[in-house]
Formats: structure tokens, sequence, C-alpha cells
């Protein structure tokens, strides 16, 4: 009898922890993603990569443009003195430099997108790592990036702003030191 009572003890117990759990609310903490990441220097390095690349590329471009440019016009003043064969091979020639200037562009363009994903991915990596660190630290279930709109509305009582946190775990803000806290408790009094 006893042995009955006790498992039967055991079961209810059980079941009450399984729905005390059920009913616990989540922690989360929220930020807006791209505002910490725009905040860290890594990004802007990674951007003025990408910007002085482009002018490189842009610079190749407009070279490649000029010498098309002059031979077309070349082309055009000579086209009437030029025997039947020298007249397809320029056209051919100025036909291949244009076909190679805009292949150029769309390549430089492809070159240009993948260097910033790569380039903007390790920073990201980075942000990743401090949100994550945040998140076990403070005992977080999970991490909402409020980006887009797609949290209008979060109530804090029920999640926490890490914007602030996230940013101190980066080193790209000084954590609150004890005689701020001390002195906000004076004033509370």
């Amino acid at each position: 009898m006893k042995r009955t009572l006790f498992i039967l003890f055991l079961i209810v117990n059980c079941q009450l922890s399984i729905v005390n759990s059920a009913q616990a609310q989540a922690r989360f903490g929220y930020l807006s993603y791209d505002s910490v990441l725009w905040q860290m220097p890594e990004y802007a390095q990674a951007q003025q990569s990408v910007t002085d690349l482009k002018a490189k590329y842009d610079k190749e471009a407009t070279r490649s443009e000029e010498e098309f440019q002059r031979k077309f016009s070349e082309f055009l003043q000579g086209q009437k003195d030029f025997p039947e064969n020298i007249l397809v091979k320029r056209q051919a020639e100025l036909q291949t430099l244009m076909e190679t200037g805009i292949s150029f562009r769309r390549e430089a363009r492809q070159l240009l997108s993948k260097a910033q994903r790569d380039l903007v991915a390790n920073v990201e990596a980075k942000l990743n790592e401090a949100i994550r660190a945040v998140g076990e630290e403070r005992g977080y279930d999970y991490i909402v990036n409020t980006d887009g709109n797609a949290y209008p509305y979060i109530n804090p009582a029920c999640g926490e702003d890490i914007t602030d946190a996230v940013l101190i775990q980066l080193g790209l803000k000084e954590p609150p030191t004890e005689e701020v806290e001390e002195g906000k408790e004076d004033v509370e009094d």
C-alpha cells in the first residue's frame, strides 16, 4: 500500500512539474541586428574595402570604354577609305571590345557582390558570437531580431532589450560602473 501511494505521489508530482514548466514563460532578449552591425568598426572597414574595390573596377571599365570610343571614332573617320577586309576586321574588333566591356561590367558586379557578402559574413559571424555569448550569459531561450518591423511591439516585461549588452560584449560600449549603479540606488532611496 505504501509503495502504491509512493508511486502515485511520484506520478502526480511529475505531472505537476510538467504543467508548471509548460506554464513558465520563455526568457528572451531582443535587438536590432542591423543597428548593432552598423556600429561595428569592422563593418565600416568592410564597406570601405568594397567601395575601394568598386572604384578600381569602375576605373578599369572607364578605361575600356574610352578605348572603345577612341577606336570607334577612328573607325568612323576612316571607314570610307578602308578596303573591305580592313573594314570587316575593324568592325569585328569593335564588336569584341564592346562585348568585352559588357562582360567585364557584369563580372565586376558579381565579384563586388561576392566580396561584399564575404567581408560582411566575417563581421556577422563576430556579431552572432557576441549575441550567442550574451544569450548564454543571461540564460535566454532565444533572441529576437526586431529589424524589418517583424515585431512592432514587444512587452518589456516579457523580453529584454540586449542591444547595450551586445555592444559591451563587442567592446563598443563600456559596461556600467559600480559607482553609477550605487549612485542610482542612493537617488532612488
